[in-house]
């Protein structure tokens, strides 16, 4: 996505403004693979009722076949032991995802800005709906075209996904607010992009990429956004769980 311009590969935007918190992007009704009917349905998969409001879970579940087992059985009862114990390992920037910013800036890994440092102010917070992206907004997840083509479904990885250009991503840094970009594949970069973008992004200690959600039944509206990584002090990133509550 390059300068203003690139953001027409966004089926829509929807974002917020300044004190509130967070935008979601939404395509239309369109679901992917694991849509299973419109968006409403109160009783879909990753839905639940909270405080009178409806949880919409936007995480992707971790998986890839060349890692082998996430989660393991290290001591088990079946087998003799006085209680289940599992071990999970996984790389830190499988399945939805934080970026910490010394995932691609080695001088803010040397800092120890890691996964621990991150603003959780950023990433839990109130969301409203706008069509532009004024100055003001801070957060903003986008729904693309990886979300009706299901590539997050998809067995391997899929090259031709939409994601940010370098220039795209230094529009938004110099032009919006913004603080919290999300986006629904694997990186918040295009392939052909993949350093130079996320370098553009995060150069900035205060930008928080969230990537790989799960966004094939959202609608544009007004959400509450809750999104809290693992404390992995000196971790790049980490695994991260999001929920959207409308």
């Amino acid at each position: 996505m390059a300068g203003p311009p690139a953001l027409t590969f966004l089926l829509l935007v929807l974002l917020l403004p300044a004190h509130q918190a967070i935008a979601t992007a939404a395509g239309d009704a369109h679901g992917g693979p694991a849509a299973g009917g419109a968006a409403g349905r109160r009783h879909a998969p990753g839905l639940e009722e909270y405080g009178g409001g409806r949880i919409v879970d936007i995480t992707h579940v971790p998986s890839d076949a060349a890692a082998g087992p996430l989660v393991r059985l290290k001591e088990s009862m079946e087998n003799g032991s006085d209680y289940n114990l599992s071990e999970l390992r996984m790389p830190c920037h499988m399945g939805t995802h934080v970026d910490a910013p010394g995932h691609m800036i080695q001088a803010h890994f040397a800092a120890c800005l890691d996964v621990d440092t991150l603003d959780l102010e950023v990433l839990n917070a109130e969301a409203m709906e706008s069509l532009n992206i004024p100055r003001g907004v801070r957060r903003v997840l986008f729904r693309t075209l990886n979300t009706d083509r299901g590539l997050m479904w998809k067995q391997g990885g899929d090259m031709s996904f939409v994601g940010f250009t370098e220039d795209g991503a230094q529009w938004l840094v110099d032009n919006t607010d913004i603080k919290l970009v999300g986006i629904d594949y694997i990186s918040v970069a295009s392939f052909d992009h993949l350093i130079t973008a996320h370098v553009a992004f995060l150069k900035n200690a205060d930008i928080i990429p969230v990537e790989a959600l799960k966004l094939d039944n959202i609608n544009t509206g007004l959400y509450m956004l809750h999104c809290l990584p693992l404390r992995l002090v000196g971790s790049e990133g980490s695994p991260i769980r999001c929920i959207l509550i409308k």
